[in-house]
């Protein structure tokens, strides 16, 4: 009797643990609201007119190209974008035949707020004269990587991109436009964002028959974007990109 009551109580025992533990799935919903202040710089051609009024359709012949830092520049000093990429491009000149839309993430260890990006592109295009069809994305660094989740997000958006040693996550491939322009560039010695990042990328962009090009410095490490924004070519490449 001794022996039963215990495997009894045992029994009883196991059965009693196994219904405390037992997990719970609960469904449930919230309205989340995330807001982000984003400072820029946006820079207006020499032929831009100074009219202060929202452009109707047949007025908006300006591209426009959206250009993203990299994580050294984050911070609250839109100084800071002038040392690096189209800004500091335009400081030494020449002029660009399109409007230039430089926006400051705030924080230095957190990745770009994309849908705020997209918000405030959104609201520069539809108060500015500028042309829907001829919107460019670019990025250095961190930036390039929020370039290619942008263009992601937004596949009927923008007109070409151009990225310079960027993360490049290469399942992106099959989700991007397939017939939005991409130039990328990378330095083959980089240490901080590997050359296998842009490397695989334009391998699968290129069997999936992508219009991709890929320049390679050699030999050269993480900063090679002032020799891809200082090629004229890479803005004259640009604004030869339109939507169809």
């Amino acid at each position: 009797m001794r022996c039963i009551a215990a495997i009894a109580f045992t029994f009883l025992l196991a059965t009693s643990c196994s219904s405390q533990s037992q997990g719970r799935l609960v469904s449930g919903e919230q309205l989340t609201e995330v807001r982000e202040k984003l400072e820029y710089y946006l820079y207006y051609p020499p032929n831009y007119p100074e009219d202060g009024q929202t452009p109707g359709q047949d007025q908006r012949t300006f591209g426009l190209l959206v250009f993203l830092h990299g994580g050294g520049d984050a911070g609250n000093s839109l100084e800071q974008l002038k040392a690096q990429g189209p800004p500091k491009r335009l400081l030494e000149g020449p002029d660009l035949p399109f409007l230039v839309l430089a926006p400051q993430h705030g924080e230095a260890r957190t990745w770009w707020n994309t849908r705020a990006v997209m918000e405030l592109v959104r609201e520069v295009v539809d108060k500015n004269h500028i042309d829907p069809s001829r919107i460019y994305l670019s990025g250095l660094s961190r930036g390039a990587s929020a370039c290619w989740e942008l263009a992601v997000q937004n596949p009927d958006y923008f007109a070409a991109m151009a990225v310079v040693c960027g993360m490049a996550p290469a399942p992106y491939a099959h989700w991007l436009d397939p017939e939005m322009p991409i130039w990328m560039f990378h330095g083959t010695e980089d240490e901080v964002i590997p050359f296998s990042e842009s490397l695989e990328m334009a391998d699968k962009l290129e069997a999936l028959g992508r219009n991709v090009r890929f320049t390679v410095y050699e030999g050269m490490g993480h900063n090679v974007w002032d020799k891809a924004y200082g090629d004229p070519e890479l803005f004259e490449w640009l604004a030869a990109q339109r939507r169809d």
